[in-house]
């Protein structure tokens, strides 16, 4: 076997337990979303309470997609691009809300629907951002 074929080899490897370390990450991501989601829905607004939910992931988030995820250390450059992908996933998760909740979907059922719809998209969007730029 060559070198450049092992090379390759690694680079799937590594790829592919950046994607598990990702989906772990985004699993507790997303129960601190939906928990938070489910304390502020008692008394607030479906969406204002699903973007709250969503900030207090966001924090959690980029911490632990540096660390974890990535193997990186927060940069404001890193920082920048998570902030930038992440608005873009806030568009696509409040945009999936309210057509789940359209379509009748109910108000506690839809926030699960919509982060398996959005995770592979946002994965996508972040290895770019963690792997291209986070590299020192």
């Amino acid at each position: 076997m060559g070198l450049a074929t092992r090379i390759e080899e690694v680079k799937k490897k590594d790829g592919a337990k950046q994607f598990l370390r990702f989906c772990i990450n985004g699993v507790i991501a997303a129960a601190i979303h939906y928990g938070t989601y489910f304390l502020f829905q008692l008394s607030t607004d479906v969406n204002i309470a699903y973007t709250i939910g969503y900030l207090v992931s966001f924090a959690y988030n980029f911490v632990a997609t540096n660390y974890f995820t990535f193997h990186t250390h927060p940069t404001w450059k890193n920082f920048i691009g998570f902030a930038g992908s992440h608005g873009v996933n806030y568009f696509l998760h409040i945009l999936l809300f309210n057509i789940f909740l359209f379509l009748g979907v109910h108000h506690l059922v839809a926030p699960p629907l919509v982060m398996l719809v959005a995770m592979l998209v946002q994965f996508t969007i972040l290895r770019h951002v963690f792997v291209k730029w986070g590299k020192h």
